[in-house]
């Protein structure tokens, strides 16, 4: 019996003395310091600043690689982002952050990046980034977004590259620019945060505010994922922030088909001509130019039908619907 007393006072003993639980999965992250290049890059303030130390250690973070010279994936890129940014307002800054780095250090210096940031009114919380030329293609490497042949911010095939993730609990994953902002802002905003609360208020940004799903036609598909960023098409809100170019509701009507299709499929070759057209876009949009989206016939053909068919639903009196 007394034995018995013993044992059962040495188990309560133990019970009560602190213990070392292993770390849980959220905790053990093999993407620390250890796994990135801590390398060092200037801000478009011209401030230096460490990768992993100082932009994305125990944040949720988007990082896309660009480069200003770029005249087709690029642009897209930092438009749609521009879109996640004002959809998830202050925040950005605060528990999430904006990452852009040039492919080009050779040419984008940060003086060149702060004035890309000017024309596309980038926000707080959105920084540019450039540095030495090995340091960032390493840095693209470790991040899974290295294309082989890029050549001074030149390529073949240019790389549509955006990852987010959360450095604290490992979770990173590729997107396309070319998603809906509405869910990469939730993803950001939502997925991405796992054990960490979002935000005092509830944001349903994949609902709430998208379109009405329905089954897109093939140009309104085009639209959505290659135009939107950029374009409305006449649904732009009162007092909103200017878009990056032209609302698009009645354009079929007010331009020349053939001068249409021409800009949709070679907007650069008609800037570097100089059509009078073009250009006064070009200067009234901020001078930035119309990226080359690389659209054959069939695709201008089903997206200027689509603008057609939708300028016809809008502009149709409701009493005739």
């Amino acid at each position: 019996m007394p034995r018995l007393c013993r044992l059962l006072c040495l188990l309560l003993v133990m019970l009560c003395l602190p213990c070392s639980l292993p770390p849980t999965p959220a905790q053990a992250t093999p993407w620390g310091a250890d796994y990135f290049p801590n390398i060092t890059l200037l801000t478009q303030d011209g401030d230096k600043v460490r990768f992993f130390d100082d932009l994305i250690k125990d944040k949720v973070v988007a990082i896309n690689f660009i480069f200003t010279g770029c005249g087709d994936s690029c642009p897209v890129e930092t438009a749609r982002l521009r879109q996640v940014q004002k959809l998830l307002g202050e925040r950005v800054g605060q528990d999430i952050f904006f990452y852009s780095i040039s492919i080009d250090p050779y040419n984008d210096t940060p003086a060149t990046l702060k004035r890309y940031a000017q024309k596309f009114a980038i926000g707080p919380g959105w920084t540019l980034l450039t540095g030495e030329a090995a340091d960032i293609e390493q840095l693209r490497r470790s991040l899974g977004l290295y294309i082989e042949g890029l050549q001074n911010g030149r390529s073949k095939d240019h790389n549509l590259s955006l990852i987010i993730g959360n450095q604290a609990t490992g979770r990173w994953m590729k997107a396309s620019p070319f998603e809906s902002p509405y869910i990469l802002a939730d993803r950001l905003a939502n997925s991405l945060h796992n054990w960490k609360t979002a935000s005092a208020q509830h944001h349903d940004y994949s609902q709430a505010q998208a379109p009405q799903i329905r089954p897109p036609s093939a140009g309104e598909q085009l639209f959505r994922t290659r135009c939107s960023s950029c374009h409305t098409l006449g649904d732009a809100e009162p007092g909103a922030t200017r878009a990056i170019g032209p609302d698009l509701l009645g354009v079929t009507r007010q331009r020349d088909e053939a001068w249409l299709k021409r800009w949709l499929m070679e907007p650069d070759r008609m800037l570097a001509e100089k059509d009078p057209l073009a250009m006064l876009l070009y200067a009234q949009y901020n001078q930035l130019a119309m990226p080359n989206m690389r659209l054959g016939e069939i695709e201008v053909s089903a997206l200027l039908s689509y603008l057609d068919e939708e300028t016809q639903r809008r502009q149709t009196p409701s009493a005739q619907r």
